[in-house]
């Protein structure tokens, strides 16, 4: 396997990580980067642009990420709490009156970022054409009803994530959450990081699809828990209609999707893209632009749920719009806060290293919080500040 790109002096395990990926765990075409203070250490880069192809995989190569785009959007409510235009304790229906219906008139905003809304199914799903369509999600979680009362319980959103935070900042800003991201979190950071990619740059996209079991051959093998099989077979389970709020699933190879503005699923990133929003968080990147206080940050990661999932059926820990580290979701330390993509895309920050990390990949396995690829990169990061 041709590895492309480079590693600061003492990071070298990182590569090292990286190349048995693509020789043990299955990887056909992925990048990771990784930034410390704000100065980037890892940027490498292999294999395929597309799962299915041969073209290379380039410096450039950008991919879908899944629900690693969370992460990028929950930034979004909590810029706009620290420029004093949200109140995280406000009922969200302060400034979107429509979602008072259905008994969530108390929800406030801090239960939509920390997965605390009850609101993680649509009694009736979203076509992919349907859920693209920023009114007519708005729509449909406005109109739903509550499967616990919001604020007493958390469980995952996997789709409903998409509209309540979008439709959160449009009443709040009068904008596209997709514009203000560009506007006001990747251009000024330098991040390559698209919410809607319009069909004249899909061509800078690879194209993604899953990793096969044989080709996964070197990963370890874990038993899933009793509950949690039986949760997603079972299709009047919380977890099946959670995921089963678009129906069918969407083709994340078609042009349409990719141009849908889905916070919660659909972000369009490389790498370096990932790993330097993420730098932004925490600290100056290459002497430029910080986007939290210590305040927000402290937000971020501060822990607002966490215990049995009532969706993803493990004990998961999140902050305001971020997962946290946990037996679900190992990241690089206990003060760490970022979002995986289902299938393997990962992103988060750690502000006692001053790590940002970023890894995007074509090949989509059945993991849901904690791939594979990304722990094994993680651990060689890991390894690497506790050898310097």
């Amino acid at each position: 396997m041709d590895v492309h790109g480079t590693v600061a002096e003492g990071f070298e395990p990182v590569r090292e990580a990286f190349v048995r990926n693509f020789e043990t765990l299955g990887d056909r075409g992925a990048a990771v980067a990784v930034y410390r203070d704000g100065h980037k250490v890892v940027d490498l880069w292999g294999g395929t642009r597309d799962i299915d192809g041969i073209e290379p995989w380039r410096s450039g190569t950008a991919q879908i990420v899944r629900s690693a785009t969370k992460g990028v959007a929950a930034a979004v409510p909590l810029l706009l709490h620290q420029r004093g235009e949200l109140d995280l304790d406000a009922p969200v229906g302060e400034w979107w009156p429509e979602y008072k219906a259905a008994g969530k008139e108390r929800t406030l905003v801090r239960h939509l970022l920390a997965h605390r809304a009850g609101v993680p199914v649509l009694d009736r799903p979203l076509t992919p054409a349907e859920a693209a369509d920023p009114v007519l999600g708005a729509e449909a979680v406005a109109a739903q009803a509550p499967v616990w009362e919001p604020g007493t319980d958390h469980g995952y959103h996997p789709h409903t994530f998409s509209w309540l935070v979008a439709e959160l900042v449009r009443r709040v800003t009068g904008r596209p959450i997709g514009a203000w991201i560009a506007d006001e979190i990747a251009g000024p950071v330098g991040a390559d990081f698209r919410l809607g990619v319009p069909a004249a740059e899909a061509a800078r996209v690879g194209r993604v699809g899953p990793v096969t079991a044989e080709e996964a051959a070197g990963a370890l093998r874990t038993r899933p828990k009793r509950a949690v099989t039986d949760a997603y077979a079972d299709p009047a389970s919380l977890t099946r209609r959670a995921f089963g709020a678009i129906s069918p699933k969407p083709d994340e190879n078609d042009p349409v999707y990719r141009a849908a503005a889905l916070p919660g699923s659909s972000g369009i990133a490389t790498a370096d893209g990932l790993a330097r929003i993420y730098a932004s968080l925490i600290g100056e990147v290459d002497g430029g632009v910080r986007l939290f206080t210590p305040e927000t940050v402290g937000l971020a990661r501060g822990e607002q749920s966490a215990g049995p999932d009532r969706v993803l059926v493990v004990n998961t820990r999140f902050g305001l719009g971020y997962m946290l580290h946990g037996s679900a979701s190992p990241l690089l330390s206990p003060g760490s806060f970022g979002h995986p993509g289902r299938g393997g895309s990962l992103g988060f920050a750690d502000p006692e290293s001053g790590i940002a990390f970023g890894y995007v990949t074509n090949g989509f396995r059945k993991s849901v919080t904690a791939d594979p690829r990304a722990q094994a990169l993680v651990r060689a990061v890991r390894t690497a500040l506790t050898s310097a």
